[in-house]
């Protein structure tokens, strides 16, 4: 089995420069990128040629954008689109605005359709309306198949869920993967660990995407040692490629 793999610019977070970050992503031994808000502003079209060269003239690939928030804003959100039309990008990892139903699912399915992108809610946890099968289930019944899921498989388990279950349940809208692991302290508050390294079950997860034949984004996220994120992201790498 082989993954579309990349890495998410978050993790990087504390890196501003872009060509850092771009150079951290090849010694990872990765040439793809999910670019994130920190290092890039999605509404100056002034800074995007900018942006876009640096990862190309240094062969990091931006394959998706996110996490951005769909608030049926159309003047805004059509920019999102606009920045992966230009970088050759086909996801975006999407929040929807609770406040804008339904106006923002017909806006997300309008300019999917008309830039041929897949867009994917990430699952931002148990706080989170969009953090639990209801919710999505809500949204995908109400939304073309353009409109999917970028299961943070981290953030599910935060919802005492179970990201494989998942996977099952909503494999024909499964476009994004956020390979993401975590472990709890005793007040129940999540703690980034290395993938493989918590409690996510890293071989179940991988024999269920095989079955299912998995063949959407799938991006590395780690949010601890944000220093020194790259030894980390490399071992879990590892773990990943160790199961493939």
């Amino acid at each position: 089995m082989e993954l579309n793999l990349g890495v998410q610019s978050y993790c990087f977070r504390n890196f501003k420069d872009n060509k850092k970050v771009a150079e951290m992503v090849k010694e990872l031994g990765l040439d793809k990128i999910e670019l994130c808000g920190v290092h890039c502003d999605f509404t100056d079209t002034s800074k995007f040629n900018e942006i876009i060269s640096i990862y190309r003239d240094n062969g990091v690939e931006i394959v998706s954008i996110g996490v951005q928030s769909i608030k049926n804003d159309e003047a805004t959100e059509r920019k999102y689109f606009e920045f992966l039309k230009m970088c050759g990008g086909k996801y975006i990892s999407v929040d929807f605005d609770i406040n804008t139903i339904p106006d923002c699912f017909k806006l997300a399915d309008k300019l999917a359709e008309e830039y041929d992108v897949k867009l994917g809610i990430h699952n931002h946890g148990v706080w989170h309306w969009l953090g639990n099968v209801q919710g999505l289930s809500y949204v995908f019944n109400n939304t073309s198949e353009r409109i999917g899921l970028c299961l943070d498989t981290a953030w599910a388990l935060d919802s005492k869920a179970d990201p494989i279950e998942w996977v099952e349940k909503f494999k024909e809208r499964l476009h994004i993967l956020h390979f993401k692991d975590f472990k709890f302290n005793s007040l129940c508050k999540p703690e980034d660990v290395i993938l493989g390294e918590g409690i996510l079950n890293l071989e179940k997860l991988i024999d269920k995407l095989r079955e299912i034949n998995f063949s959407g984004l799938s991006i590395i996220e780690y949010e601890g040692n944000p220093e020194n994120p790259s030894p980390d992201i490399k071992k879990g790498i590892e773990n990943l490629k160790k199961l493939l």
